[in-house]
């Protein structure tokens, strides 16, 4: 059964919440686990490519920002990739940033929801923790 792991922050900055994805995509990269970033706003998945490369200075973490269409076809060879669609291949770890629960995201190991004090992502953040704790779900929190 896939582990929820909600990351709540203090703040409603979104540069901060997209440092923190930054920083577990890194986590798990390091930990040798394939990850998927979900989105349904390929602008926020655009400014979380570039903020890959530079979030801090001495950090690589390969990646690929995906369209859509692409994910069906593309090769799992990528450690992190972006996308607004599906994953072709199981991978480890899901960071959903989008308003709902992907109905693909029982194929992973661990979703993590990162959620800040913004209305809109606190709200939807809300109904997605509904969403997994109805269903039995094992959630854990962190507040940031």
């Amino acid at each position: 059964m896939t582990r929820v792991d909600f990351y709540v922050m203090s703040d409603a900055d979104a540069d901060t919440r997209a440092i923190l994805v930054c920083k577990l995509a890194e986590k798990a990269f390091r930990h040798d686990k394939a990850v998927f970033i979900h989105s349904d706003d390929q602008a926020l998945l655009e400014q979380l490519d570039e903020k890959l490369w530079q979030f801090r200075p001495d950090s690589f973490v390969p990646h690929r920002l995906l369209r859509e269409d692409e994910v069906i076809n593309q090769i799992d060879s990528d450690p992190v990739q972006l996308s607004c669609g599906e994953p072709a291949n199981d991978r480890r770890v899901l960071i959903n940033l989008a308003n709902t629960v992907p109905t693909f995201f029982s194929r992973f190991e661990r979703a993590l929801e990162v959620v800040n004090q913004a209305e809109n992502v606190r709200d939807a953040g809300r109904d997605r923790y509904r969403f997994y704790q109805q269903r039995g779900y094992p959630l854990h929190h962190h507040k940031m």
